[in-house]
């Protein structure tokens, strides 16, 4: 048996990479990350240490460098054919060499190569990205690490090769993770949370607008690192502008300056307080094997899949009186419970739900193309606006082909994304609401789905903004040029951001004046921001790059030629611009070339792949077991590829063929990882499957608010039964006999359901207030009598003091 000595990967071969540290510097709502790679040699040959890593989707990495020793090498930025050559030649030629490019199928995926790296050897690489930080709907700034790389699905016969991503459980990363953040804005930080544990925020000045923050120490690689940033009055329209490069030519991207508007543009009162009561919604679930993993490592954690299904029943049960609906499901294949959307009813919602019961995480892999072209391939419905909303772990590999095709279809609908669990996509997920005019949100973590998700559904229902355009009002002399694609959807408090360059010269004391005009519920309206030109003090050129990756994203994006391949001419615009911003795109690379090194380096090369954490560890992606089994059995997800296989498990055969022929492919990619090499231990284990009075733990009771939900008609209204009294915590024939003799049962039994959500569940409101709404709604059309009076034997019978105001009758 081999002697290894240091980390070992999965195939027990050293793992040079010994640790990553972090550090994250926040200016209001802009993020710069450094992250820093130490490796080492143990080995007794020269190593190329090869790593497939995440990182956010939107991110500008621009600067990539490595330290051997003294020596400090940065890192070029090059056509990427050109920079793989030239990596190539020198490793062939004994040099030490470094390699840094983004997947072409996704750019969340990075690779990075450690070439020629000598016995005894030590190498720091240096990695730095800049980024915009999404607002969630508390107005928290969210910024999050990815540090979970699940294998991604690429479909069979698919084009590209994807990398190879060698994954490991996440308690057994052989690295360890530091990290650490500093926060300053002009306004106050109110706190900064996270999914997870991080030491006690330290401000550093007395108006609490710098702070700093540290991950605590011990963090297992088992989730993405996310923090939420909050600062008082978050929501103010800003600009700002940032002085070009000294030694960039005037007249570039990088020579002049470069401004950034973040606006948040007021919709009237009047228009906000009615909702739309039409709209063709479409739903789009993940049924693929990993939903059925839980969001968090936490025990008891609700699986993917479990959520999904408690959302949408939310979702049915809130959607208008008048519009329509369908649901889709996929996986290797896909499925739809309705032929074509079908009209919201009593009937459809029942039909729909009772299939929805029904779902789980069978359907194989990850192929979302073919429902989407089957979705937009469907007559949209006249005077019915499509909303379509996506819910998906967001593992694949082909995520441009996927929001090309969205884009392509934007005019007719608006796509609301949910990354669920931790791995998820944050390029596919932003790309999806990005290019569809919708919006994203993500759910990791012991976070509920149902309040994100709901907020989608009031954006849904807001009136879709047309004709939106952006005019600017600049001094004389001064010219614009705009690096963001076109606004295409625009929300109530929901900031939109613009890059442009500025070109000409103007005085110190000189404004300029953009205006935001669209058409909103058939009025015009307009949104205003006037900023000063005069460049911000030592921002260095975040703005730029931000800008340059805006810019590059746009050109990639664009239309292809036949066959697939890229349009030369907007290729070689993404390689100029990449070049000259130093930012990374799909058609370019890092390259670094140690040139100092004047001895060869001697010896064959071996090939080191660093594992990468992956969330599916034992006792995780739970599978049921057939006949009595042991309770919530698993099997570790380890290895990509579109089919089922399994490795390394060395049980006897018969036993090995029973357990797992219960199992299903999470994602088709599946791995035996359950070692019984003792025989008393395979005794034990035996035992435990053979013992009749081993059974599965109750399931635990339903969430009382999800009872009450499902039971609400698509009237809006409940009815008086045994189901309603039970989730009141009455006894049917008490809550009759509380009724007033003048009312109906239905009045009675709606109001009732009203006052105990508003007594009991409100602070869930945001989950149930549209469904609320539509209760109203229909108890105002029925003009029942008597509703101070049913609102106060409401109280006395739930024993709370809800007030007919807070009811909205």
């Amino acid at each position: 048996m081999m002697n290894c000595c240091g980390l070992l990967n999965p195939e027990k071969q050293p793992v040079p990479l010994k640790s990553i540290e972090v550090q994250l510097e926040v200016k209001d709502h802009v993020a710069t990350v450094v992250s820093t790679l130490i490796y080492e040699n143990k080995e007794d040959k020269p190593i190329e240490a090869v790593f497939v890593f995440p990182l956010p989707g939107d991110a500008a990495v621009c600067h990539f460098s490595a330290k051997i020793g003294q020596t400090e090498i940065v890192a070029q930025v090059k056509e990427k054919q050109e920079a793989r050559e030239e990596y190539d030649d020198a490793l062939s030629s004994g040099q030490q060499a470094f390699l840094l490019e983004e997947s072409e199928q996704s750019p969340d995926i990075f690779s990075l190569k450690v070439g020629s790296l000598p016995p005894g050897e030590s190498a720091s690489i240096r990695l730095e990205y800049v980024i915009e930080l999404a607002v969630e709907a508390d107005d928290g700034l969210r910024f999050c690490l990815p540090a979970v790389l699940n294998p991604r699905y690429q479909p069979q016969g698919s084009e590209g090769a994807s990398v190879q991503v060698t994954s490991v459980p996440a308690s057994q990363v052989p690295y360890t993770l530091s990290f650490s953040a500093r926060v300053s804005s002009p306004r106050p930080i109110s706190k900064v949370e996270s999914s997870c544990s991080l030491d006690p925020l330290q401000y550093l000045n007395t108006e609490q607008t710098q702070a700093t923050v540290k991950l605590a120490a011990g963090h297992k690689f088992d989730r993405d690192v996310e923090l939420l940033i909050y600062y008082k009055d978050a929501h103010q329209p800003t600009a700002v502008v940032e002085a070009g490069q000294a030694s960039a030519k005037p007249g570039t991207l990088m020579g002049d300056p470069v401004v950034m508007l973040s606006l948040y543009p007021e919709f009237p009162q009047a228009v906000m307080s009615s909702l739309a009561s039409c709209g063709e919604f479409v739903f789009l679930l993940d049924r693929s094997g990993s939903m059925d993993c839980p969001t968090d490592n936490s025990e008891q954690q609700e699986t993917r899949i479990g959520s999904a299904r408690d959302t949408l029943l939310l979702l049915l049960k809130s959607l208008p009186m008048g519009c329509y609906f369908n649901i889709y499901s996929f996986g290797s294949t896909y499925k739809h419970i309705f032929p074509k959307s079908v009209e919201y009813s009593e009937k459809t919602m029942e039909e729909a739900l009772k299939k929805v019961g029904e779902m789980t995480a069978d359907l194989g892999g990850t192929e979302i193309l073919q429902p989407l072209k089957h979705i937009y391939s469907q007559p949209c419905i006249p005077n019915q606006p499509r909303q379509l909303f996506v819910f998906t772990d967001g593992e694949v590999w082909n995520t441009k082909e996927i929001t090309s095709l969205v884009k392509n279809n934007s005019a007719f609908h608006r796509c609301f994304s949910f990354g669920i669990g931790e791995g998820a996509s944050s390029a596919l997920i932003n790309g999806l609401a990005k290019e569809g005019g919708g919006h994203a949100q993500f759910i990791t973590g012991t976070e509920r789905m149902q309040p994100k998700v709901m907020q989608s559904l009031r954006f849904a229902l807001q009136p879709a903004v047309q004709d939106i355009s952006v005019t600017w009002d600049l001094p004389k002399g001064v010219s614009v040029t705009v690096l963001s694609p076109p606004i295409s959807a625009i929300f109530q408090g929901q900031r939109s951001l613009v890059y442009a360059q500025l070109t000409g010269q103007s005085s110190e004391a000189a404004e300029g004046c953009v205006t935001v005009k669209y058409n909103l519920a058939g009025h015009p309206s307009q949104n205003q921001l006037t900023f000063n030109l005069k460049p911000a003090e030592d921002t260095g050129l975040t703005v730029h790059r931000l800008g340059g990756r805006s810019l590059i994203r746009c050109l990639e994006m664009e239309e292809k030629e036949d066959g697939g391949k890229p349009d030369e001419g907007v290729k070689k615009r993404v390689v100029e611009l990449s070049v000259q911003s130093g930012v990374s795109s799909a058609y370019t690379a890092f390259i670094a070339v140690n040139k100092d090194n004047s001895e060869p380096i001697q010896g064959p090369l071996m090939r080191r792949n660093v594992p990468t954490p992956m969330f599916y560890s034992m006792m995780q992606c739970a599978m049921p077991m057939a006949g009595p089994g042991l309770p919530g059995m698993a099997m570790a997800c380890a290895m990509p590829g579109p089919q089922m296989r399994l490795k390394s498990c060395a049980m006897p055969s018969p036993l090995m063929l029973n357990l797992c022929s219960a199992v299903t492919t999470a994602d088709a990619i599946m791995s035996c990882d359950m070692s019984c090499d003792e025989p008393a231990e395979f005794g034990k284990f035996l035992e435990k499957v053979e013992d009749p009075d081993l059974t599965m733990p109750k399931q635990p009771r339903r969430d009382p608010l999800l009872e009450l939900v499902s039971l609400q008609k698509a009237s809006g209204c409940w009815l008086l039964d045994p189901a309603l009294a039970a989730v009141l915590g009455k006894k049917s024939k008490k809550v009759e006999k509380a009724k007033p003799s003048a009312v109906n049962q239905e009045v009675w039994a709606t109001i009732l359901a009203l006052m105990w959500l508003h007594g009991f569940k409100v602070d869930a409101k945001e989950e149930w207030e549209l469904l609320a709404m539509k209760a109203v709604s229909w108890l105002r059309a029925q003009k029942a009598p008597c509703v101070t009076e049913c609102i106060e034997a409401g109280n006395t019978l739930l024993g709370c003091k809800v007030q007919k105001d807070a009811l909205g009758l």
